[in-house]
């Protein structure tokens, strides 16, 4: 990918949503406040992406419309089955600004491997109507195509939950509530270029000493749920990543539970480390699959002491 591109898809929005916050401020009712913040965490790209050349045709396109959605709304989703019949299926979520035709080049490439992908917008990205995104939307959209995916996906030992960036929050979540069915209707989580939470990377990439946990509405705290995830992980990170610091995916790592993997790759940025790792990426996902599934437990864990 050339720098633009990887520029393009940089998370800058982090300083501005602490210099909003610090702007704006009290004298500002909270719902106004919350919509502003709301705005700079979802900085969504309209229309299609520079680098999206078309749709390959045997990608199925689909809506989802449940009972619970406001008139109008929907999440428009993509069903790329892999060649190999009943294939390992992989729920595709992906992170803010860029709808799916800008996360086309990493869902080929997971195709590539093998795996059928399901992939979906949230609601308020790319044809997915609705209201400005929020963390209890992104959520409740996730929880939706699981759904879905289910359903195309019948065999539990082959479906796998992936995120990237923002979407590895949304992965986490979805993983945690899942861990508590028995058994657990999934194979494995992998996250990739992703954080502890919104509150700690935004203190990173703004530099400051802000009390920024405690501004924020929306938390997306994996730090807080990864311990609740009772199945094989893998993480990935690149090394090279100027926006989400690489320490974020290290101590998710070690707050997991076991069976768990890190991948972190030498000179990958945010964006890229699914093609710079290569053939040791498809190594980590089949030991993934070929992972131990742990034992159901009853008593789950709470996570960091202090934190909301």
């Amino acid at each position: 990918m050339s720098s633009r591109f990887m520029s393009r898809l940089g998370l800058r929005w982090f300083p501005l949503l602490c210099m909003a916050l610090l702007i704006v401020g009290l004298p500002v009712g909270c719902a106004v406040l919350q919509h502003k913040e709301r705005e700079l965490v979802f900085r969504i790209e309209p229309g299609t992406a520079g680098w999206y050349t078309g749709l390959p045709k045997a990608v199925q396109e689909f809506d989802l419309k449940p009972a619970s959605f406001k008139s109008g709304q929907n999440i428009h989703g993509w069903w790329w089955p892999a060649d190999k019949q009943d294939a390992p299926a992989i729920l595709y979520l992906h992170g803010v600004r860029w709808n799916l035709t800008g996360q086309l080049f990493r869902i080929e490439q997971l195709h590539a491997l093998g795996y059928s992908v399901l992939a979906i917008d949230y609601r308020g990205f790319g044809q997915s109507q609705g209201d400005l995104p929020s963390e209890t939307s992104v959520y409740e959209d996730a929880r939706i195509a699981w759904e879905r995916f289910q359903v195309l996906q019948p065999n539990p030992s082959k479906r796998l939950l992936y995120g990237h960036s923002l979407g590895g929050a949304v992965a986490i979540d979805l993983a945690a509530e899942l861990s508590k069915q028995t058994p657990v209707p999934v194979r494995g989580l992998v996250i990739e270029s992703t954080f502890t939470s919104l509150a700690d990377v935004a203190t990173a990439v703004a530099n400051t000493s802000l009390p920024v946990r405690w501004l924020l509405s929306q938390k997306f705290d994996s730090i807080d749920k990864i311990a609740e995830v009772h199945m094989p992980l893998l993480v990935v990170h690149g090394l090279d990543d100027r926006y989400v610091p690489p320490r974020f995916s290290q101590q998710l790592f070690d707050a997991a539970q076991d069976p768990k993997r890190l991948l972190l790759v030498p000179g990958a940025s945010h964006n890229n480390s699914m093609s710079l790792a290569g053939r040791s990426y498809g190594q980590a996902l089949d030991n993934l699959m070929r992972a131990k599934v742990p034992a159901q437990v009853v008593t789950h864990s709470t996570g960091r002491n202090g934190d909301s």
